[in-house]
């Protein structure tokens, strides 16, 4: 199998990613993952798409015990020396997000800011994560994922020849700088998702109480056609 575009983008990847302007929202971010899970110190968390760490590492400095997965070694590299840094005890597995081998081992599972689902180059691929995390999930545990919202797209971009209507695929150009001189540009393409749709994938799964906001991690805050993603929250039964 050819490389995925993914795999090319963030093998290397240096610090930019953490002067991202989203990634000042980590705080916040968290505060909405300890108001769902109600502060409890002792649930298991497994991160998946963790990048450089951002979201494990305000978790572990709240208490929380993580498990941080990511494809990139780059990313995760930076992300041991942030927690070698702090003291911080996490650990970081460098897997791909469509082949989680955990079995029944976490409470939580977090993909945020597209972390690994949506960014993948098949539907099939996106499955595969939603069934990982089902097998990693134990009995009542709880996904909080962040994806794309296709009724933003559809409002606002469906006239974009970037777009498809038939398949909620965006596919567009990315380019950057690499540490070593030059550019690299890749193909992105990336996949979004309506309310109805996710719910019938996650409940074919066996998760619950399947609840979706919008993209600013606010449990007030009601999906809309503004937001460019979403917010959503399952459940196992117990």
């Amino acid at each position: 199998m050819s490389e995925r575009w993914f795999e090319t983008w963030y093998r290397d990847f240096g610090p930019e990613y953490d002067k991202e302007p989203y990634t000042a929202s980590t705080a916040r971010d968290v505060d909405f993952i300890e108001r769902e899970i109600a502060f409890d110190k002792s649930r298991a968390i497994l991160d998946i798409g963790c990048g450089t760490g951002r979201h494990s590492l305000e978790l572990a400095r709240r208490g929380y015990r993580i498990t941080g997965v990511d494809l990139s070694p780059s990313m995760l590299a930076q992300a041991r020396r942030a927690a070698e840094r702090e003291s911080l005890s996490i650990r970081f597995v460098q897997a791909n997000a469509c082949s989680l081998s955990f079995h029944a081992q976490f409470d939580v599972a977090l993909s945020l800011c597209e972390g690994a689902f949506s960014l993948m180059v098949s539907n099939e691929d996106d499955q595969r994560i939603l069934a990982g995390v089902r097998r990693a999930l134990r009995p009542g545990g709880k996904l909080i994922l962040e994806t794309g919202n296709a009724v933003y797209q559809i409002v606002h971009n469906r006239e974009s020849a970037n777009f498809d209507l038939e398949t909620l695929r965006e596919t567009f150009p990315l380019e950057r700088e690499q540490p070593t001189g030059g550019k690299l540009t890749v193909t992105c393409t990336q996949r979004y998702y309506t309310c109805p749709e996710l719910r019938l994938i996650l409940q074919a799964l066996g998760f619950r109480d399947v609840r979706f906001y919008g993209g600013e991690f606010n449990h007030d805050s009601k999906i809309g056609r503004e937001d460019f993603n979403m917010l959503v929250v399952a459940a196992l039964p117990a």
